[in-house]
């Protein structure tokens, strides 16, 4: 496999791409994979990659062949791969390349908690597995129609789902505490003043054209007053007064379901953080540091974004209020893009919503996940989109996510 990188391409381009940049970009994709699946060995000293069971870790080796699996299983496995997202995911499938391969790395058939039981292929029969189904696929792709967003459909999902499982791996490695090298640190972001945007019809979602993931279906106007929102993600600094003022101890503000969170797991800081008092100490990649003030405060959690809100008698931004300023205030100093951002909002379908062909990608967290906006310093370029919309448990903080405020 060519050890090359991509040329930086913004979502927008990306989601539009076509052969040529998509093979480049196919190709970028799995060797950051492959970079990255090195690292894990290097750190666990072990060709089997063997990690703990916990609800936010998942077995190496298991995501590798998984991504080896989804690519095929949607693209040389399926002949209807030219009908891109109106392809029906019930139909026959071609057989694997790989014995097995379905009860080993098919979501639907493998829970999270049985990843840890499947007699998985070896690591190096994974990788072969990997360059493999990348052949086919760049084979495959080579002979398919240019300029026919649903011939080229799977091709994208592929991508972006490779690109998105990359992010994983980067959240594993800060949950293990091992430093990888395939990472630069977030920014240290210089405090500006909250921006005022006045009262608009945003047009919230996205125009068909080019790959679209099935949440973001379809625009449709909502009516959005005037706001006031940060014009960059909380900072340590910020969230620090919240801990200092006994924040952690203080009930009246807190979700009551957050409440609960916070007397189970018995914190008193944010995961990965041993002190907060007169500068941060922290855990990252398995290293203690003193981490800048002014970098945005991370890996914390919906319910201690909303306590900090409260305490500080502002709130979190819906994801229309979000996407409205990310859209409009980039040339008013409004930044995002160094943590992936809580909202409000709680992640539902938009009006005339249709499942994709990943019919449990969305649907399954409908009504139970917040909606989180942005990016965060480990998400690649070509990911990158103000209209993405990210989601979660609330209790989940593994992530790399903080939040900005609006004013009441």
């Amino acid at each position: 496999m060519l050890d090359i990188e991509a040329p930086s391409i913004d979502s927008a381009r990306m989601r539009r791409a076509g052969r040529e940049l998509l093979s480049l970009a196919l190709m970028d994709s799995r060797n950051h994979t492959l970079r990255w699946i090195a690292a894990f060995e290097r750190a666990l000293a072990s060709s089997e990659l063997v990690v703990p069971q916990q609800i936010d870790l998942s077995p190496p080796l298991w995501e590798l062949g998984h991504l080896g699996w989804f690519q095929e299983r949607w693209i040389a496995r399926n002949v209807q791969r030219q009908r891109g997202a109106r392809c029906d995911p019930s139909q026959a499938r071609l057989p694997s390349i790989l014995s097995d391969a379905d009860r080993c790395f098919d979501p639907a058939e493998v829970s999270h908690a049985a990843r840890w039981r499947v007699d998985l292929p070896e690591l190096q029969a994974a990788r072969q597995y990997l360059v493999d189904t990348l052949e086919t696929t760049l084979e495959l792709l080579e002979a398919t129609p240019e300029d026919d967003d649903d011939a080229l459909y799977f091709y994208r999902l592929a991508l972006f789902h490779e690109d998105l499982r990359g992010e994983l791996f980067a959240q594993m490695s800060q949950t293990l505490g091992f430093e990888s090298g395939l990472l630069a640190a977030p920014a240290a972001v210089n405090a500006r003043d909250a921006l005022l945007f006045p009262a608009t019809r945003w047009p919230l979602g996205c125009e068909p054209g080019g790959f679209v993931f099935d949440n973001e279906k379809w625009v449709h106007e909502v009516e959005l007053p005037e706001f006031e929102i940060d014009a960059q993600p909380v900072s340590w600094q910020q969230f620090a007064q919240f801990v200092e003022d006994g924040g952690y101890d203080a009930q009246q503000f807190w979700h009551p379901q957050g409440w609960e969170w916070l007397q189970r797991e018995g914190r008193r800081s944010p995961r990965h953080v041993d002190q907060l008092r007169h500068g941060v100490l922290a855990q990252r990649f398995g290293k203690l540091m003193r981490v800048p003030m002014a970098q945005p405060a991370m890996h914390l959690a919906w319910y201690e974004a909303d306590a900090w809100c409260r305490w500080a008698g502002r709130r979190l931004p819906s994801e229309v209020e979000w996407e409205a300023a990310a859209h409009q205030g980039a040339s008013r100093g409004l930044r995002w893009g160094d943590v992936w951002e809580w909202t409000a909002t709680t992640f539902r379908p938009y009006p005339g919503f249709a499942p994709g062909p990943l019919r449990d990608y969305s649907q399954a967290a409908f009504g139970t996940h917040k909606v989180l906006r942005g990016a965060s310093f480990a998400t690649r370029s070509r990911v990158r989109s103000a209209k993405f919309r990210h989601f979660a448990l609330p209790d989940r903080d593994e992530l790399f996510c903080g939040f900005r405020s609006c004013a009441l």
